[in-house]
């Protein structure tokens, strides 16, 4: 070996056997640090993928009476939702023509096991039937109970009465929604038809169901509140 700046060559060979098993005790110390980190981004990465298990449980607002599969609102609002990077596995489990009575007689079919959040829409059919506030009031509570206990989280949509059974039913009707949403603590989006109900434009010739322009901004002014509410449930920013 060639000697240079004075040094021997027993003494350049043992810096070198000081500096390789000074790297192989640094690659040792460093691998469960770099292997936990990998770990914890696999985790971040499963949690942001993994899509949410949602029911949207209502009646024909939801259910899309009058336009097509892809138009229809679970569709709109998973496509909403995929925009901004969101997963979700969505099932509509709207049935036109049902009550909230309906819905809860349905409840254990129309929501599987596994199911993770619920976007609960109906009522409207109530309102126009002239349903007694108190029997509507019932049923959801039942509903949300019965998803409680499942460890199911809901979002419950509100819904206003028609103004033709009078103030005292409007009255009772309306309350219906806030007063549940305080009781088992969970969100309210106030009005399911909320810049849509009152625009023909955006109604379906019946003046009740919305059309595809309809649902799409329907979707446009709830996207935060579910944004909000899936956030809550899987722990990741809205």
């Amino acid at each position: 070996m060639v000697r240079s700046y004075g040094t021997s060559l027993r003494q350049v060979e043992g810096a070198q056997r000081m500096f390789a098993h000074m790297l192989v005790l640094s690659l040792l110390l460093l691998a469960p640090a770099t292997a936990f980190a990998q770990a914890a981004a696999q985790a971040t990465a499963a949690r942001e993928t993994t899509p949410v298990k949602m029911v949207v449980l209502g009646d024909s607002l939801s259910a899309g009476l009058g336009l097509s599969a892809p138009a229809a609102f679970p569709a709109r609002l998973q496509k909403a939702l995929q925009s901004k990077g969101i997963a979700v596995d969505m099932i509509n489990a709207g049935v036109s023509g049902d009550t909230t009575s309906g819905g809860r007689d349905r409840l254990d079919w129309s929501v599987p096991e596994g199911t993770q959040a619920v976007i609960l829409e109906l009522g409207a059919n109530d309102a126009l039937r002239g349903v007694d506030p108190k029997v509507t009031r019932s049923a959801l509570a039942d509903i949300l109970t019965r998803l409680k206990a499942r460890g199911i989280s809901v979002l419950l949509c509100g819904m206003l009465a028609p103004p033709n059974y009078g103030a005292d039913y409007s009255a009772r009707f309306n309350a219906i929604y806030p007063d549940i949403a305080r009781q088992f603590g969970v969100p309210l989006y106030p009005f399911f038809l909320e810049g849509v109900a009152t625009e023909a434009r955006l109604n379906q010739p019946d003046g009740l169901h919305p059309t595809a322009e309809g649902i799409d901004v329907i979707v446009k002014n709830i996207l935060p509140a579910v944004e909000a509410f899936l956030g809550a449930i899987t722990g990741q920013p809205s």
